[in-house]
């Protein structure tokens, strides 16, 4: 018979979710799928608009992170005008990225995963939530909405609101920055730093509650994919792609982020409308060696604020770089990291960062020029904007006719790029404690940090309070369902 746990209020993923285990003979985990149920269908409804509408349309994808999808596609938009931007207005676009960092970063640390690490994952689950956090930690919740609220008024002294700003554009940005808004960050500026400072303490602290467990989240071999500057540098809104493997050789020194395609495959599967995005070349190798798994899987890769600081030789600010280097200490030989559990860690870490160079632009005179566009029609048929969006690198491409409408629209998303990534991460936590095919509620618990790991935006929409969608069925080797638990 099957049994449903209920666990109320809060939902601490975004989105409609399914895990399917499926054992052996012997009761044990034998797969693991993560299935997402949900289909938007962005790609196809965009075709027959005009490119110039396309930052607008876009941004509705998300809530959370709006300002990625602006920045990827006014980039696109960038490459179909052919116009280099104002240096101002690349400035501004890179503050505003920073912001959504820091927001969405925020969000994630503080009230999506604060409740698994400082009340317990086998804690009760009618507290496990926000509402529980600010019972028993005040502070922490109160220092988390402060910072995420630092990224939003950002985002809104630029844009002229929090979500969905229709600010960035095909050519730069719409406003420059007044010399009163320039201000008015730069008084917020303090306070967010010592909040970003605190957390990184307060992360320190529970180490040791979770050092015996934390090998079972996300640790296996992998590449990692991201933006890197010319230099090797962290990057977030321009840049080359690099791509290294579990070793740290480094597979892609710095490919143009046109030509993404050449190394980027996209496979789908029939039980999930998530796409599976591989890395071409290893996927060809396992191909001609006639590996036994599927040959696309084979070019598994992870994207997001772990694999950032794998990739990139360094930070470049001070605060950043000095926790970049006790970040990789966590690794045998300094990177890569490849426990995603230390996703927590790397999330602070952006965030000091995003920090930093936000005071550093703005200190910047040339920060409040009023030339912030360039003009142009049509000069391209294809345009292909990157960015690194909280969870990782977003990609857009646009392909129109000579009138600028969308003839053709591909967006790789971040989380789709960690679909093969969280898939395993859920089978080696589940074959770890799952025995005999029986499943408790903290076990439930500790797949679902499993996931929340990558903070994945499943319909890249909102996070929401309310009822986790969250359902786990268990198969036996016969292939008939023999238990389901679901949070309904």
């Amino acid at each position: 018979m099957s049994k449903t746990i209920v666990i109320d209020p809060v939902t601490r993923i975004e989105g409609h979710a399914k895990i399917t285990l499926h054992l052996d003979d012997q009761g044990q985990v034998e797969d693991a799928r993560f299935h997402v149920t949900e289909f938007r269908g962005f790609e196809k409804f965009c075709e027959g608009r005009s490119f110039w509408e396309m930052p607008g349309i876009t941004a509705r994808i998300c809530g959370i992170c709006p300002v990625s999808h602006l920045m990827a596609s006014a980039k696109a938009g960038d490459a179909i005008l052919g116009v280099a931007i104002p240096p101002t207005a690349a400035r501004l676009r890179r503050v505003m990225n920073w912001a959504q960092l820091v927001q969405s970063h925020a969000l994630s640390f503080f009230h999506l995963s604060a409740p698994d690490l400082l009340l317990g994952m086998e804690s009760d689950p009618a507290r496990r939530n926000l509402m529980g956090l600010i019972d028993r930690y005040p502070d922490v919740a109160r220092n988390g909405i402060r910072l995420r609220s630092f990224g939003q008024k950002v985002i809104e002294l630029l844009g002229g609101r929090s979500v969905h700003p229709a600010w960035t554009v095909p050519g730069g940005v719409r406003d420059p920055l007044s010399q009163e808004s320039r201000s008015q960050i730069q008084q917020m500026l303090p306070e967010a730093l010592a909040i970003t400072e605190q957390a990184l303490d307060l992360l320190r602290s529970t180490a040791d509650t979770y050092r015996d467990e934390e090998a079972l989240y996300g640790n296996f071999p992998s590449l990692y994919l991201g933006l890197v500057t010319p230099e090797g540098g962290l990057e977030h809104y321009d840049g080359l792609l690099r791509v290294i493997d579990s070793d740290g050789t480094v597979l892609e020194p710095g490919l143009p982020l046109s030509r993404y395609r050449e190394i980027i495959g996209e496979a789908v599967e029939p039980w999930s409308y998530l796409k599976f995005p591989f890395y071409r070349p290893a996927a060809t190798r396992a191909a001609h060696g006639g590996a036994a798994e599927t040959q696309y899987a084979a070019g598994m890769y992870r994207v997001g604020p772990l694999a950032r600081l794998n990739v990139c030789d360094f930070a470049g600010t001070a605060r950043a770089e000095a926790e970049l280097r006790e970040f990789r200490r966590l690794a045998p030989r300094g990177r890569p990291v490849s426990n995603s559990f230390h996703s927590h860690y790397a999330r602070l870490i952006e965030i000091l960062y995003s920090l930093e160079r936000i005071a550093e632009t703005l200190d910047d005179p040339a920060i409040t020029d009023p030339r912030i566009r360039a003009h142009a029609e049509v000069n391209h048929l294809v345009g292909v904007g990157v960015s690194e969006a909280p969870r990782g690198t977003l990609f857009h491409e646009y392909q129109v006719d000579s009138n600028g409408i969308l003839q053709r629209v591909n967006l790789i998303i971040a989380t789709g790029q960690n679909n093969l990534a969280m898939n395993r991460t859920v089978k080696q936590i589940a074959q770890h404690h799952i025995q005999g095919g029986k499943v408790t509620e903290g076990i439930l618990n500790r797949i679902e940090h499993g996931i929340r790991l990558y903070d994945p935006c499943l319909s890249c929409s909102t996070h929401a309070v309310g009822q986790m969608p969250l359902q786990v069925e268990i198969f036996d080797s016969a292939g008939r369902l023999v238990d389901r638990m679901a949070r309904n």
